[in-house]
């Protein structure tokens, strides 16, 4: 896969979900919003998990255990270049490993995260299929 269909097939998703990450909680608009672009891609939560652990928390959990101070927003194009280029080089020996430990890179995100998943399945409930 090239950066261009990544980036078409999951730039917005990972956008919408990078609020995860930040410093401080995600607000209701956040949620919102996030669960909006999800019910979008229409993937099902096994899927999502993977997302969540494998594309995303590699690249901003270092962000977010940074040393720079806050992280209060993020530039969209600095942290797209970033999930293409992690996202590209995820294969064989590196996906094995960051599946091994992404119970570490995602610790500090699981709360919001499992906030967010509640509000999908509730979401997916409410509409007909």
């Amino acid at each position: 896969m090239d950066a261009q269909t990544l980036v078409d097939e999951r730039g917005e998703l990972w956008l919408a979900l990078a609020p995860l990450w930040l410093e401080r909680e995600p607000r209701e608009t956040d949620y919102a919003h996030m669960v909006k672009v999800i019910q979008r891609h229409d993937l099902t939560p096994n899927q999502l998990e993977w997302i969540f652990r494998l594309e995303l928390a590699p690249v901003l959990s270092r962000q977010q255990m940074s040393v720079v101070g806050e992280w209060r927003a993020f530039d969209e194009n600095k942290l797209l270049r970033q999930l293409v280029a992690h996202n590209l080089r995820l294969h064989g020996w590196r996906r094995k490993t960051w599946a091994l430990f992404s119970g570490l890179t995602t610790m500090m995100t699981r709360h919001r995260w499992n906030e967010l998943m509640a509000r999908v399945m509730v979401e997916r409930e409410r509409l007909p299929h």
